[in-house]
């Protein structure tokens, strides 16, 4: 991923108006991110612990594509696991969240919503590229190669900001 400044970030997303996009928490450190690493950039808001930013590059649009997200926090038992939909990384208790979107356009105006369940953290990413180590302390051995992987994430993830 193409490094971003908190100007592309703001103007990129595409379910929130303006004035929202202008008053959310972007991190401080984007000139310190490792961006080669990145096939999104997601982040928690640390003011609002329900509320998570992913933005992405989408070569089919030319320009980043932003998304703002909402979760519940994990109410399941201590031994249940749950797998992320972008990259597939199962979890226990907490590391997998159901992130929702509201809708773009008047769809979102009237208050509908499309949802999918991601690392809570939304680091898939680095868990992919073992830059990160899930609680779990590994990931489910599959039978693609590490480039398959990487190129099934994006994939996995355009389709839920279509459905946005």
């Amino acid at each position: 991923m193409k490094s971003l400044t908190e100007q592309d970030i703001r103007g990129s997303f595409v379910n929130c108006s303006k004035g929202e996009a202008k008053r959310l928490f972007v991190p401080r450190d984007l000139g310190e991110l490792a961006w080669d690493d990145l096939d999104f950039l997601g982040w928690r808001d640390p003011g609002a612990p329900d509320r998570s930013y992913l933005v992405t590059e989408r070569a089919d649009q030319g320009r980043p594509v932003g998304v703002a997200l909402r979760f519940q926090p994990a109410r399941r038992g201590f031994l249940h696991r749950s797998m992320c939909s972008l990259c597939l990384t199962t979890h226990p208790r907490g590391g997998v969240s159901l992130m929702t979107a509201r809708r773009a356009g008047a769809a979102g105006r009237e208050g509908n919503s499309v949802g999918a369940y991601m690392c809570t953290d939304l680091a898939c990413s680095l868990y992919l590229r073992d830059r990160k180590v899930p609680d779990s302390g590994m990931r489910i051995e599959e039978s693609l190669t590490l480039e398959e992987q990487i190129a099934r994430t994006p994939g996995n993830l355009y389709g839920f900001l279509d459905k946005v």
